[in-house]
């Protein structure tokens, strides 16, 4: 993809397609990561005016930094699911519990914005659409917390134990057969944290919403670190294969994403055009051009606090290892992608909360 840097196995930002097998890694170790947007019906006046409102919105509804958790916890049905899909996460079904709804470390956030519609969008499994304009937006990235780490660590020790053979730069493309007790205990964890992770996103968009007194006009989201079972043409030939999205996110033909920047830069709402050469992906956002220590030691807060103050952004708390720079232009990686997404609109950020510095990133 347009954003990929490099990453164990696959590099994040790449896309596989395998045959009755699943690697873990090749997922990710945050599974299902996703990104969540929701429009609001708030004057655009108040992120501006009302910021402190805003901002206590974020830290009244949500929880940042690893290990985060809720002392009165969340509910939401996924916690009425089978947990004893596999031992991590019958294991951890309390700990998951416990972290419902909180957002974690790393590259995760919540920030409002304005988003600007080009035209009509319909939202996904509704019958409304959002008209033109520009409106108060929610937008969120997290995933599925140390629960989904877990799964991820335990499964893939499990298939590097399978092929100890393997060179060390292809250790971490060791696979699970589906046809196998720990392939199938994957595949049904993974399904799991998928609905955990949207159930994050849920709780703290309804929790928002509520906080604020807000209607939500119209909401999207879509995920990435993640398997899908799908059928391809591959060498000429129909097949059924497992596609990996490690930092990618499906672009099939029709289907609405959110391709986000950084907190300084704008993300964009689109349609996927299903270009079998990307087997129907798209970026999941800017890509890094530096990694998190080299960020921390030649990154400073006096050119990335100009930096935001140029664009109007308000910064609540976050870490250098997250500023602008450290992201690549995001409008060079759209461009570098317009033969697999159409941009449908337009997130500017005003309010970012990220992990307060010094945590370590969990993503």
């Amino acid at each position: 993809m347009a954003d990929a840097h490099v990453g164990y196995g696959l590099p994040i930002g790449g896309v596989l397609a395998t045959e009755n097998v699943v690697i873990p890694y090749a997922v990710g170790v945050d599974i299902a990561c996703r990104m969540k947007m929701t429009v609001l019906d708030l004057p655009l006046e108040d992120l501006e005016r009302r910021q402190d409102r805003l901002t206590r919105s974020i830290e009244s509804e949500t929880r940042f930094g690893l290990g985060a958790a809720f002392k009165q916890r969340r509910a939401h049905q996924v916690m009425d699911a089978d947990w004893s899909v596999s031992p991590v996460t019958n294991q951890l079904k309390d700990k998951a519990w416990s972290q419902l709804g909180t957002s974690g470390s790393g590259n995760h956030f919540v920030e409002f914005g304005l988003f600007t519609a080009h035209g009509p969008i319909p939202e996904p499994g509704q019958a409304r659409e959002l008209s033109p304009g520009t409106y108060v937006a929610l937008l969120s990235h997290s995933g599925s917390r140390g629960t989904g780490a877990s799964v991820c660590d335990y499964y893939s020790k499990r298939a590097f134990s399978q092929f100890a053979g393997l060179p060390r730069e292809l250790k971490r493309l060791a696979w699970l057969s589906l046809d196998s007790q720990e392939g199938l205990e994957y595949w049904n964890a993974m399904e799991l944290m998928g609905r955990y992770a949207a159930a994050n996103h849920a709780c703290i968009h309804r929790h928002i919403a509520a906080h604020l007194g807000a209607e939500v006009l119209f909401d999207l989201e879509n995920h990435h670190n993640f398997a899908w079972k799908e059928r391809h043409v591959i060498g000429g030939v129909e097949r059924d294969v497992i596609v990996h999205r490690k930092g990618a996110t499906p672009a099939n033909a029709g289907v609405l994403g959110i391709i986000p920047g950084s907190m300084a830069s704008p993300g964009f709402v689109v349609c996927g055009k299903g270009n079998p050469d990307s087997l129907n992906s798209a970026s999941h956002g800017a890509g890094r051009v530096m990694s998190r220590a080299q960020a921390n030691k030649t990154v400073q807060w006096k050119t990335v606090n100009a930096v935001l103050r140029e664009r109007g952004v308000n910064l609540i708390s976050a870490g250098l290892d997250e500023a602008p720079m450290v992201y690549k232009n995001i409008r060079e990686v759209m461009a570098a992608q317009s033969d697999l997404v159409t941009i449908l609109g337009q997130f500017d950020p005003r309010l970012v909360k990220m992990a307060p510095p010094g945590e370590r990133a969990e993503d």
